[in-house]
């Protein structure tokens, strides 16, 4: 089965996407680790234990309530039609939302470790997206076996 190019680049910027929201978190968490007080064990679980429960759920419910994934695919679907991950523009769009994202940690970690507080929820809401971006990545292999996507998406 071959696919169009514009899926292969559409399927290939949502697993890049999550890769990069993946370093993102893993340099944010490094970088906590060297700035938090607190003790490793209290900055681990405030950049490990509490956000994987978030990633989890994040990735878990969305592909487990029906009427969720249902939406979630078909925003999926929409973005690809949109053209999302296909042109230079909406890669670099995307690309400059994670590190908007990073930043935005980067700027928490600061905050926190000037005010003395070990905990940085900003760990927990970026793991929690990155949850969304895989159960995307997973619902666009999903897509290819709907009948009427897989008409569109196949080179013929």
């Amino acid at each position: 089965m071959a696919f169009t190019t514009a899926w292969r680049n559409f399927k290939r910027m949502q697993d890049t996407t999550v890769a990069a929201a993946v370093l993102i978190y893993a340099a944010a968490a490094v970088d906590a680790v060297g700035r938090l007080p607190g003790g490793s064990a209290q900055v681990l679980r405030w950049t490990l234990v509490w956000p994987a429960a978030w990633f989890m759920g994040c990735l878990v419910l969305p592909l487990a309530i029906p009427p969720v994934k249902e939406r979630l695919a078909r925003y999926v679907w929409v973005s690809f039609r949109a053209g999302f991950g296909q042109t230079p523009v909406s890669v670099l769009v995307g690309v400059a939302l994670l590190l908007g994202a990073g930043l935005f940690a980067w700027r928490e970690i600061g905050r926190a470790a000037a005010a003395g507080l070990a905990g940085a929820n900003v760990f927990s809401a970026y793991a929690a997206g990155i949850g969304i971006l895989v159960a995307q990545a997973i619902l666009v292999r999903g897509l290819e076996a709907v009948p009427d996507v897989r008409a569109q998406i196949e080179e013929t």
